[in-house]
């Protein structure tokens, strides 16, 4: 009888064991894998799996000889004879000997099985046309395609291909890069899923879950800071030392109050936006000690006709957009001079949101009028999108370039004609909610004007609606994550949500900042966008964990009210900018001393915040008392 293993016995067939299969302490025979050491004990890793993804690695990594040696020693074999004729077969286009080989790699399932074949002659077809061939393409098309019953529609496809004037115009019309190109190899790993791991290993195995341990190290890592750099020699944690708690520079060169941020691409400027009318370009400098950072104006960007509410940097920092009003303006970055001034939303509208491409062929604007505009690089119109079905107050687009995502209000008279400065954002700031002007309750019409809330998830190279969700609270601004996948959202009162925006649905919610009358614009940090970052009303900074929810910082430092906007360098792991009603922009990084000195420092002004409030309490409940004396009945 022959001795089962989990591996592929060295010049075995790799077939299936049977029931009657003798077992001896798990080894196959003739194996000499060492017992007891490396996994020894309670250890759940299989080492007849673990030898063979050593033997893949070792060959992947150029170490032809080690990986034969230990094939030898251990009497385990990375694949069987079968697993490489196929390969073989398949990357060198003999196509019979592919055929009979699938024959032997363990495919049970028959409808598996059919589309693996199915593939396979699909790129023997596409051969024989590459090659002139076709009255044999015409065959195995006829005789071999056709009574797979795959898809039909890819049948008459594959049938119109044979009109095709050249190989050339066959590579192009099929996007097939032909027999000389990487299509087989593409074919190898398309085939690969059909058969089962344990028979052919898939490839890059070991790299893969070495890359899987790491990214959940990342993700179980709440103050992670560090970038993707992790050693495989010891497990991972960053120090809330390498975490950006304190402030390092105060800009306070505007007048009024600050209500937008952004960071170039470079990292190396930031602009600012404020009610002052102006917005600043500042030149941050590199350093290796936070407070010896350069930090200085670089521009400032004036001759705006009312408040400045949105910023945009194109995708090579030449330019920076501005809005104010229903005006956008373009400027040269280096410069500070104004290229174009471009007047195209309603002139009783503010322009509430600027986004860049991030393939770089233009921007996005999107207002109260409802209007999504994408315009050219030069500040020409492309495109003007169908109203959308709310009065936009931030808008942004995916980077993968699938999706936009706008949130807003409409009030439903607003769709019969409701003039839309009544749904202006404050200039900027005040929510809908707290500038609209609304009919009484109870007077007629009143049911009409009732706010109707919502997150419109756009297809955006089809401009439909992927998604619709009509929510309660205002919602003030919406980022969307570098991956694509997920979009926060500023929402009134006092929380901030995560949307999983292909699944469509709420993933979590942040809560402990306070919003309710102001708009407040909330963002991505970390390398990974790992963290979830908001302003908030009470002055603060709030930073989560976004995987986990934990609320990791409650940053203080801005003056009196609001903290409106925050932006994590997309450079420098540990550092970001806040801009708030106290006229000025912060920079927050690692602290230079200690962090145990931080902390006791912070504890300290923790204390005497905590004395402060008690002494305060106290001396109201004794004024209450005495007015409550001063008012009590005399007795009769």
């Amino acid at each position: 009888m022959k001795r089962e293993t989990n591996g592929v016995e060295a010049g075995g067939s790799g077939e299936a064991s049977t029931s009657g299969t003798a077992v001896t302490n798990g080894h196959a025979k003739g194996e000499r894998v060492a017992s007891g050491g490396l996994f020894s004990g309670a250890s759940s890793v299989d080492r007849h799996e673990f030898v063979r993804l050593m033997i893949q690695a070792l060959r992947d990594t150029g170490y032809s000889e080690s990986a034969a040696a230990l094939e030898s020693e251990s009497g385990l074999a990375l694949e069987s004879s079968h697993v490489t004729s196929f390969r073989h077969a398949v990357l060198n286009g003999i196509w019979t000997d592919a055929e009979t080989a699938l024959a032997h790699l363990g495919v049970a399932d028959l409808d598996d099985l059919r589309s693996a074949q199915w593939l396979l002659n699909q790129q023997k077809y596409l051969e024989l046309l590459e090659n002139l061939e076709p009255e044999r393409a015409l065959v195995v098309l006829r005789e071999v395609l056709a009574p797979l019953r795959i898809d039909q529609e890819k049948l008459q496809y594959l049938s119109s291909l044979m009109m095709c004037s050249s190989p050339e115009d066959l590579r192009e019309r099929a996007g097939w890069d032909g027999a000389a190109g990487t299509s087989r190899r593409r074919l190898l790993q398309q085939l690969q899923i059909y058969v089962p791991p344990s028979i052919m290993l898939p490839p890059r195995r070991l790299p893969i879950l070495l890359e899987q341990a790491q990214a959940h190290q990342r993700s179980q890592c709440v103050y992670h800071t560090r970038g993707n750099a992790i050693s495989l020699l010891e497990d991972h944690a960053c120090s809330r030392a390498d975490f950006p708690v304190l402030t390092t520079q105060i800009l306070a060169e505007h007048e009024h109050e600050v209500w937008n941020v952004q960071w170039s691409h470079d990292g190396r400027s930031l602009a600012s936006a404020s009610k002052d009318r102006s917005a600043i370009i500042w030149s941050i400098g590199p350093t290796t000690a936070p407070a010896e950072r350069d930090c200085r104006v670089s521009k400032v960007l004036k001759d705006h006709d009312d408040d400045v509410t949105a910023l945009a940097w194109s995708m090579d920092d030449s330019v920076l957009l501005t809005s104010s009003g229903s005006v956008i303006k373009m400027w040269n970055a280096r410069t500070g001079a104004c290229i174009r001034e471009l007047v195209k939303h309603d002139q009783d509208c503010e322009v509430s949101s600027l986004t860049y491409l991030h393939d770089g062929s233009g921007f996005v604007s999107a207002g109260m009028d409802r209007k999504i505009i994408v315009w050219d690089n030069d500040g020409v119109p492309r495109e003007e999108w169908p109203l959308a079905p709310v009065r936009i107050s931030d808008h942004a687009v995916s980077p993968d370039g699938n999706y936009l995502v706008a949130v807003g209000m409409l009030r439903e008279t607003d769709s019969a004609g409701t003039s839309a400065s009544n749904l202006a954002l404050g200039n900027g700031h005040a929510t809908a909610a707290h500038s609209t002007t609304s009919t009484p309750s109870g007077t007629p019409g009143s049911n009409s004007t009732r706010p109707r809330r919502k997150i419109v998830i756009y297809d955006f190279k089809t401009r439909v609606e992927r998604n619709v969700f009509e929510v309660t609270g205002e919602l003030t601004s919406v980022k969307v994550s570098k991956d694509s996948r997920y979009a926060i959202m500023n929402h009134a009162p006092d929380e901030v949500q995560l949307w999983d925006i292909p699944a469509g649905r709420l993933a979590r919610k942040f809560t402990g900042q306070k919003q309710g009358l102001y708009v407040i614009r909330s963002a991505f940090g970390g390398e990974d966008d790992s963290f979830v970052l908001s302003g908030s009303e009470d002055g603060n900074v709030y930073i989560w964990h976004r995987d986990t929810g934990m609320l990791l910082e409650v940053l203080q430092g801005h003056g009196e009210g609001s903290v409106n906007s925050v932006a994590w360098n997309p450079r420098e792991p540990a550092l970001f900018a806040s801009c708030s009603d106290d006229h000025t922009v912060r920079l927050w990084e690692a602290p230079p001393q200690g962090i145990a000195d931080f902390d006791r420092e912070r504890e300290r002004q923790r204390e005497r915040m905590r004395a402060e409030a008690a002494v305060a309490d106290e001396t109201m409940d004794a004024g209450l008392a005495q007015a409550q004396a001063r008012t009590r009945p005399l007795a009769s």
